[in-house]
């Protein structure tokens, strides 16, 4: 998996990818992190990247050229020369379809992704229309710009692709996957602040175990996310 993140801010990028379970995956070349600065693709000699928007309004907009030029950079950089194949690209907007999980397993069998982050009042339509192929939001609110979002499905997604987490089996495992919350976790001491680990967990009844395991991730769905759990219901009957 190589993501390409075009950005204003490339040190947010580099910095938050370069640690934890994603920093290992990088030095592992299981993934990797390329952060492109679109102001280094701009022909206005002041570096500009923004202007004001026709038609009047609040704030300024990245303008399409330097976007539009970074972007056939970075493609070329993957394709080569000659080829018209579209690379699969991410623009980061609140009015994109919202990202979950099956996007995440859905986008982890690419081998390459561009991420476009936008910034002030967003980018000119006419890149846009262009460039994106796809155009993903991770809530209901708005952001100062996409790279939080942009790094948030990057963990996401990266923890999909085969090798990134050591054992594997915690990516089939975790809230989401089968549609569930996950089910309450216990580790030592087995007693703690009066609290006992529930004794079907002590039991070594490994069949017992996943049948108590599913009853709590019910339990917890309905609770915390109804509306997962009416969707689970559904799709179940």
């Amino acid at each position: 998996m190589n993501y390409h993140i075009m950005t204003l801010f490339p040190e947010m990028i580099e910095q938050s990818m370069s640690t934890s379970i994603m920093g290992k995956a990088i030095e592992k070349n299981i993934i990797s992190v390329e952060a492109v600065n679109i102001r280094d693709y701009t022909l206005d000699k002041h570096k500009k990247v923004d202007d004001y928007t026709y038609g009047g309004g609040a704030g300024m907009l990245m303008a399409a050229q330097p976007v539009y030029d970074c972007h056939r950079a970075v493609s070329k950089s993957i394709l080569g020369e000659d080829s018209k194949r579209k690379v699969r690209t991410i623009y980061v907007t609140p009015q994109g379809q919202v990202f979950d999980q099956a996007m995440a397993q859905e986008l982890s069998a690419e081998e390459d992704i561009i991420f476009l982050c936008g910034h002030y009042e967003g980018i000119d339509e006419r890149v846009l229309e262009e460039v994106v192929t796809d155009y993903v939001s991770i809530g209901d609110y708005v952001l100062t710009g996409g790279e939080l979002p942009a790094l948030v499905m990057m963990d996401c997604i990266s923890r999909l692709v085969p090798g990134v987490l050591n054992n594997e089996e915690s990516a089939q495992t975790e809230s989401f996957d089968d549609g569930l919350l996950e089910y309450p976790q216990y580790t030592r001491p087995e007693v703690w602040m009066d609290k006992k680990v529930p004794d079907v967990l002590m039991s070594g009844h490994h069949a017992n175990i996943e049948k108590w395991r599913h009853e709590q991730s019910l339990i917890r769905t309905k609770e915390r996310r109804p509306d997962m759990y009416n969707e689970y219901i559904k799709q179940n009957k």
